[in-house]
């Protein structure tokens, strides 16, 4: 849903966005046990079960191991095909590679760029272009913070040492965010629009016409 803050899947957390059915919702903790010869404690092995789905993640002391890309939010559903499979590649990954996903989504909002009208080439001429054309605000801080986040030098798609899952999950975040504003808001607005009766259009066409 549109401006719904994603809820990472953590390890004891009561409620979260499921991994599987994106829903948030309840969690049922329970120790992971070895069935024979008797109900034995597994160290570190504990599951998670949604209340909504039922279905179960696996986790090994903090780290959610199956599903891979659950502790993501999904990509928006707008984002240009290859765009998203850098997005989905990045969320295959984070748990193992936090450095590795940052580097993947510096180089989706580089294409999203491009996509966007822009070179793709420097995100720092990419943004000014964009705030000519009146790129709200908030998306330009968003591109900003892509942009210098972690070391200013970092070109998308090269890992710096210095990422982390909590960049990593802001970078997931920002993605989304831009996308939302730049593509999918002007594509429910002109849905809006074209749905009005066609006098009416007609009516603001003439309006409108020099």
């Amino acid at each position: 849903m549109a401006g719904e803050k994603h809820v990472a899947p953590a390890k004891d957390v009561k409620a979260f966005h499921c991994p599987y059915c994106g829903v948030f919702a309840y969690q049922i903790w329970r120790a992971g046990y070895w069935v024979a010869p008797g109900a034995t404690p597994i160290p570190d092995l504990s599951t998670s079960a949604c209340s909504h789905c039922g279905k179960i993640a696996i986790w090994v002391a903090e780290i959610m191991v199956s599903p891979v890309a659950g502790t993501a939010p999904p990509p928006n559903t707008d984002l240009p095909a290859d765009i998203s499979e850098d997005y989905e590649e990045a969320r295959s990954i984070v748990a193992r590679s936090p450095r590795g996903a940052a580097a993947l989504l510096r180089l989706s909002i580089q294409k999203l760029c491009k996509h966007l009208g822009e070179k793709g080439k420097n995100p720092n001429d990419d943004i000014a272009s964009l705030v000519k054309k009146g790129l709200p605000a908030g998306v330009q801080k968003a591109l900003d913070t892509v942009r210098v986040t972690g070391n200013e030098s970092v070109h998308p798609g090269t890992i710096d040492l210095r990422d982390n899952s909590e960049l990593a999950g802001a970078l997931f975040g920002l993605v989304n965010f831009i996308a939302e504003k730049m593509i999918s808001e002007p594509k429910e607005i002109d849905a809006i629009y074209n749905s009005l009766p066609s006098e009416k259009l007609n009516a603001i066409a003439k309006r409108d016409a020099p």
